[in-house]
C-alpha cells in the first residue's frame, strides 16, 4: 500500500513557485527604482552645490554684480551641467537679489536645483 502524505503534489509545487516568482519581480523592480532614485538624487545634490558656489563666489567678490542673466556651464563630479543667474535690484539699494538656476548640460526643462540669495553691498 502506498501513502500519498509524503511529499508535495505537482500542482502545490507550481503555485509556490509562481508565489516566488511574483515576490522576485517585486523585489527586482523595487531595487530598480531605487537605483534611479538614487541617481536623481545625486544630480540634485551636485547641482545644488553648483548654485551654492556661485552664491559664494559673489559673495566674496569685492565686486558688485551688475542686473541681469548670466549663464554658463561647469563640470561637477563628472557631470556636466548649466546654471543661469539673474541678479536684480531689491527694495534696499543696499542688497541686490540673485537667482541661480542650475539645469543638466543636455538642456532639461526644469531645473535640478534652484537656489536664491541676497548680497549686501559693503561700506564703501
Amino acid at each position: 500500500m502506498m501513502n500519498r502524505d509524503n511529499g508535495f503534489t505537482l500542482l502545490e509545487v507550481l503555485i509556490a513557485l509562481a508565489i516566488l516568482a511574483i515576490a522576485m519581480a517585486a523585489v527586482a523592480r523595487a531595487s530598480a527604482q531605487m537605483t534611479d532614485s538614487s541617481h536623481e538624487l545625486k544630480r540634485r545634490l551636485l547641482a545644488s552645490w553648483v548654485a551654492e558656489n556661485r552664491l559664494v563666489e559673489h559673495a566674496a567678490q569685492p565686486v558688485w554684480p551688475d542686473q541681469g542673466v548670466k549663464s554658463g556651464e561647469v563640470e561637477q563630479a563628472g557631470l556636466p551641467l548649466r546654471w543661469e543667474e539673474t541678479v536684480a535690484n531689491t527694495p534696499n539699494t543696499a542688497f541686490r537679489r540673485i537667482e541661480i538656476k542650475v539645469y543638466a548640460r543636455d538642456h532639461e526643462e526644469h531645473a535640478l536645483a534652484q537656489l536664491v540669495g541676497y548680497l549686501g553691498r559693503g561700506k564703501d
